[in-house]
């Protein structure tokens, strides 16, 4: 099947306790290169999460971002009472007192106004969120699959490229194959001819000169390759209706493609047959660039 490498998804849910976003982007990569940035409180299931990335996609570069927003609750807070501190206050104050300086007795308000003598923190809740993991892991198969629709889509815009580069492809070769025949009957013909000019004298080896005429035919035959090319034309097909993931194998394909032309245009003795042989090599590297996109 043509799928494209390149893609993106995003999305977020609203859980009960927390808020979790999924972001993916898919490149093009040689091979499956999976980039996983989550949570350290997610460490326990990053195994299960790159699973996850591994049954949706075969080959290409991966960057997966996972955030957890805990939702806010009610607020739970440390009291510390300084003892000694607030001892010394009351000290101070009584002597102040005695010196007739302050009046009226240490209040809990007076104590609020000094940090040193209370202080009130926010108390984090160490106790991770059981319910969290497995709607990370919902939440990553649901973007996976909105990735997937999306490289789905451009895998059929290029497969509609690719089809019909195909199909060029093997009008070129067909014509280029029909030209090299049309040289090489018109080669024969010619040495026929020299054949008969030959006879003429008698010391000439006539033997000699069907062996030589042998020896062109099978050299200019280009039977084999256009039977070869024609079949790498139908395993194409075959791959691209294939469910499976056929990036590589197309690559391969195009490789066993260039040396059939190559052939062709070193025995090839028609007229425009190099033209078309450059034709051909130019087709053939559209199709080779626009395959480096296929997973």
């Amino acid at each position: 099947m043509i799928k494209s490498m390149t893609g993106f998804a995003s999305l977020t849910r609203d859980e009960t306790s927390a808020t979790i976003s999924v972001t993916i982007r898919a490149v093009n990569h040689r091979f499956l290169d999976v980039q996983l940035r989550a949570p350290s409180s997610l460490s326990a299931i990053e195994g299960r999460l790159r699973t996850l990335v591994q049954q949706h996609v075969a080959r290409g570069r991966v960057e997966v971002s996972v955030a957890v927003q805990p939702r806010a609750g009610q607020p739970v807070v440390d009291i510390t009472v300084n003892e000694a501190v607030i001892e010394g206050l009351s000290s101070a104050l009584e002597r102040a007192r005695e010196r007739g300086l302050v009046v009226g007795a240490l209040t809990p308000g007076d104590l609020l106004r000094f940090p040193q003598a209370i202080s009130i923190v926010d108390r984090k809740d160490e106790t991770p969120d059981a319910a969290i993991p497995p709607a990370v892991e919902a939440a990553l198969a649901a973007a996976l699959v909105d990735l997937d629709g999306m490289r789905t889509a451009e895998g059929l815009h290029l497969r509609a490229e690719l089809d019909g580069r195909r199909a060029q492809l093997g009008d070129l070769f067909d014509r280029a194959a029909q030209a090299a025949q049309a040289g090489a009957d018109a080669m024969r013909a010619r040495l026929a001819e020299r054949v008969k000019e030959i006879r003429a004298d008698a010391s000439a080896d006539e033997a000699a000169v069907a062996q030589e005429i042998v020896r062109f035919a099978n050299r200019s035959d280009v039977t084999e390759e256009t039977v070869r090319f024609r079949a790498h034309l139908e395993h194409w097909r075959a791959l691209s209706d294939s469910p499976e993931p056929c990036g590589r194998k197309l690559d391969f394909l195009l490789q066993e493609m260039n040396r059939e032309i190559n052939t062709l245009g070193s025995k090839a003795e028609g007229a425009g047959v190099s033209e078309i042989v450059v034709g051909l090599k130019a087709e053939l590297e559209k199709m080779r660039e626009q395959v480096q996109n296929v997973e």
